[in-house]
């Protein structure tokens, strides 16, 4: 991505690349949660909602703009809190990025990261993903033929919440 006007990694100006360092940290570490869960394969609409819902998170908690420098395993209680099921999570996602990108207006400084984070918000939102009725009625017996009960669409992130919280558990 070719940003003009906007400092690079370096510090030095003049348009060259700005690489958005704190969103690619941020679905590196979640990318590694979830393989390290093996919840499901990497290839998988399933994994891309987990991780894209993880990276959500460990970029808008870091509030300091210290992501590069955090240290993982301090973070995990902070990143399980945020991601609890009886949480308000996609509400604190949708304040957290118009913050952001309140800030980044009022800097002048609409820089890649913010620009990924926002693809991944709209993509979790935008996509439903057929997934298990957890809400089906309990003990009912799957129907002759079928391998996992009944299903429904799901947005992705409704899906891959559940997906991060429970790999940040089993890390």
């Amino acid at each position: 991505m070719l940003h003009r006007g906007h400092e690079s990694t370096d510090g030095t100006g003049g348009g060259e690349l700005t690489v958005p360092m704190a969103w690619l940290y941020a679905e590196y570490i979640a990318d590694e949660l979830l393989r390290t869960g093996d919840l499901m394969p990497p290839t998988s609409f399933e994994f891309r909602a987990g991780r894209d819902a993880l990276a959500l998170t460990i970029f808008l908690s870091d509030t300091d703009g210290e992501l590069p420098g955090i240290r993982v395993v301090t973070q995990l209680e902070t990143w399980l809190s945020l991601t609890a099921y009886d949480q308000p999570w996609q509400d604190w996602v949708r304040e957290g990025m118009a913050g952001r990108a309140a800030e980044a207006l009022a800097s002048g400084a609409h820089g890649p990261d913010l620009e990924l984070a926002a693809n991944a918000w709209r993509w979790l939102e935008e996509t439903e993903l057929l997934a298990p009725d957890l809400n089906a009625v309990p003990g009912g017996a799957p129907v002759a033929g079928e391998d996992e009960g009944p299903k429904v669409w799901t947005k992705a992130w409704q899906l891959g919440l559940p997906l991060g919280h429970l790999a940040i558990h089993l890390f």
